[in-house]
C-alpha cells in the first residue's frame, strides 16, 4: 500500500502520510474537540472532492469567504482578503478542488496563509502547493498540533507579526495558547477572528470559550488578556466564525460583550 495522507472527518485535519489508517486524532481527542459516538473515522482529499464542492462568495469590498457544501467537518470558513500586496487566505477548509483553484486565481491567487488556531490546520500543506507554495503562518505556542509539516510552515512567535499593507497577525490566546486575529486596517479596520473571538447569531455580541462544543468558557484572566491585546486596534467590522459577521461597530460590540462577560463572574 502506498503512504496516505488521511485527514479527520470530525476536524478536517490532514495528517502526515501513513500506510494504514490512523487510530487516533489528536485534536479531536482534546477537550476543546470531541470524538463522535461512533468513534474516529477518516477520509481523503480524493474523497472529499468527489462529493463536496467548495463556494466562494464576496461577502465585503476585497474579502471573499470560501466554504464547503454540505457542510464538512465543524463547517470551518476561510476567507480571502484582497490587497494591493498580495491575497491573503485567512484560516483553511479541508476541501481543495480544481474549481477553486481557479477561481481564487482569477482573485489574484494566494500570496499568505494565515492561521487562527488549529482547528483550521485543515489541508493547509496541500493549499500552499497549490499557490506557489505560498508561506502559512502559524504561531509557534501551536505548533504542537500540526498534523503536516512542511518548509512552507513559517512559525511566529512575537506577540504581533507585521505582514504588508498595514496587516498584523495578533497573538490573543484563550481558545489556544497561540489562538490569534488578523487586523486589517483598510477602510474603517477589521478584525479576522475565527472564533478566538467568536461573534453571537444576534451579531451585536461576541463570546469568548475554550471549548464550543463541550460547552467550557474561558476564566475571566483570558478574556482580560483578549481585550487587552484588541484594545489597541481600530476596527468597525469583524468577521467571525461560520459566516458570522458584525458589519459596522464591531468594537463597541467587543467592548460591551467584555463588560457582560465581567459582571456575570463578579
Amino acid at each position: 500500500m502506498q503512504p496516505t495522507y488521511y485527514i479527520c472527518k470530525t476536524c478536517g485535519v490532514q495528517y502526515n502520510a501513513s500506510v494504514n489508517t490512523p487510530t487516533h486524532c489528536p485534536i479531536c481527542e482534546d477537550d476543546r474537540q470531541y470524538v463522535k459516538e461512533e468513534g474516529q473515522q477518516w477520509t481523503t482529499l480524493e474523497e472529499l472532492n468527489a462529493s463536496f464542492t467548495n463556494t466562494i462568495d464576496q461577502i465585503a469590498d476585497r474579502v471573499y469567504a470560501i466554504y464547503t457544501t454540505p457542510s464538512f467537518a465543524i463547517g470551518q470558513r476561510a476567507h480571502l482578503i484582497q490587497t494591493p500586496g498580495g491575497n491573503i487566505l485567512w484560516d483553511c477548509i479541508a476541501n481543495l478542488d480544481a474549481a477553486t483553484i481557479t477561481r481564487i486565481n482569477e482573485l489574484g491567487g494566494i500570496s499568505a496563509i494565515a492561521l487562527s488556531h488549529p482547528h483550521y490546520f485543515s489541508t493547509i500543506i496541500e493549499w500552499s502547493e497549490a499557490f506557489g507554495n505560498a508561506p502559512v503562518y502559524i504561531n509557534a505556542l501551536d505548533a504542537e498540533w500540526l498534523g503536516r509539516t512542511d518548509k512552507c510552515i513559517q512559525l511566529w512567535s512575537e506577540p504581533v507579526l507585521d505582514l504588508w499593507d498595514g496587516i498584523q497577525l495578533v497573538r490573543c490566546g484563550g481558545h489556544f495558547p497561540g489562538a490569534s486575529i488578523l487586523y486589517w486596517p483598510a477602510g474603517k479596520g477589521a478584525l479576522f477572528v475565527g472564533d478566538t473571538i467568536q461573534v453571537a447569531p444576534n451579531r451585536k455580541t461576541v463570546s469568548f470559550m475554550y471549548s464550543y462544543p463541550n460547552m467550557i468558557p474561558l476564566p475571566k484572566r483570558e478574556i482580560l488578556s483578549i481585550q487587552a491585546t484588541a484594545a489597541p486596534l481600530t476596527y468597525d467590522a469583524m468577521y467571525g466564525a461560520f459566516g458570522q459577521y458584525i458589519r459596522t461597530n464591531a468594537q463597541a460590540a467587543m467592548e460591551r460583550s467584555v463588560k457582560r462577560y465581567l459582571e456575570i463572574f463578579d
